[in-house]
């Protein structure tokens, strides 16, 4: 497949992706560089059933497809709907709502919101290695906001904290590089401790606000503190990086997807933090990505809304 016929934009990636031949060709193509595999025993040789899209391994005797082990596995939507998905999501520095989404593919809005977090699925990257600074470490809330609640719901929260009946997150950041992000019970001492010991390395520079729970970092890290009640940066000592990140996480969650539930939170942090970790990519090169971690992932509906199978 030539690199130079490939879609740089989502008008072209459109109109390119049109062709459900062309999609099984360049999934297959990600998933196995060296040729089909079949996913059942492993066999390497097959006849492929042009009419059908699948492959017959000659070993098991077993017919699969190109969606078979992925996200994209029992979907009875089409590669030629799938893919574009795939690229509005990785590709919108706000998010796509389902709606949105379910209007432009002509599918239903709970096909389209299924097919947003099977997507979110494929963009969550895992990795042991740790920062090795300078670091930024901070906390924020996501919720709903006051103007937006019923009159008693409000009425209660204008004695409570900021946070009060709201998600902690809490995120790390390596300064000019990569962020990660996780759903966390509450910002105490301990929680907020293990998320940086897991995140950074010991003996990096560690920058932080001045909230009492990151006291003791200091004993493995170079940790040093700004208090915003007098300023927000002293030298290279500021949180300014993270909390742009935060900025552009609440606009997406705020302005696309306006209503976020706490159980399905994470999902919207895999997808931001995708977006912004790969933000030096092409588009291309971002919707190839996600394409290349399809496999292995599988999510199903019992799955996503919590009840057993």
């Amino acid at each position: 497949m030539s690199t130079a016929q490939l879609p740089r934009t989502l008008l072209e990636a459109v109109r390119y992706f049109s062709d459900l031949d062309v999609c099984t060709e360049y999934v297959a193509s990600l998933r196995w560089p060296n040729g089909p595999v079949c996913p059942r025993c492993g066999g390497t040789e097959h006849s492929y059933l042009t009419t059908r899209r699948l492959w017959k391994c000659k070993a098991c005797k077993r017919q699969f497809s190109v969606k078979v082990g992925t996200i994209f596995e029992d979907s009875p939507l089409g590669l030629d709907k799938w893919l574009p998905s795939v690229w509005l999501i990785a590709n919108s520095k706000n998010g796509i709502s389902s709606h949105e989404l379910g209007r432009a593919l002509g599918v239903t809005q709970k096909s389209a919101w299924f097919m947003l977090h099977r997507i979110r699925l494929a963009m969550q990257t895992g990795t042991f290695e740790r920062f090795d600074g300078p670091v930024e470490v901070d906390e924020t809330f996501i919720g709903g906001k006051a103007r937006n609640m019923h009159k008693d719901v409000r009425a209660r929260k204008i004695h409570g904290t900021g946070g009060m009946d709201k998600t902690t997150v809490v995120g790390v950041l390596e300064r000019g590089g990569d962020v990660r992000a996780a759903v966390v019970p509450d910002r105490r001492r301990v929680t907020l401790h293990a998320q940086v010991r897991s995140n950074v390395e010991p003996g990096a520079t560690v920058y932080s606000d001045s909230w009492e729970a990151y006291n003791g970092l200091g004993g493995d890290f170079a940790h040093e503190t700004v208090d915003h009640a007098e300023q927000y940066v002293r030298g290279q000592v500021h949180t300014n990086g993270i909390e742009n990140f935060w900025a552009l996480l609440k606009r997406g969650l705020h302005g696309t997807y306006v209503s976020v539930e706490p159980f399905h939170l994470f999902r919207y942090l895999d997808e931001r933090v995708f977006t912004f970790n790969m933000r030096d990519l092409t588009d291309l090169g971002r919707f190839t990505t996600v394409l290349g971690m399809v496999s292995g992932r599988r999510l199903t509906y019992a799955e996503l809304v919590g009840q057993s199978d």
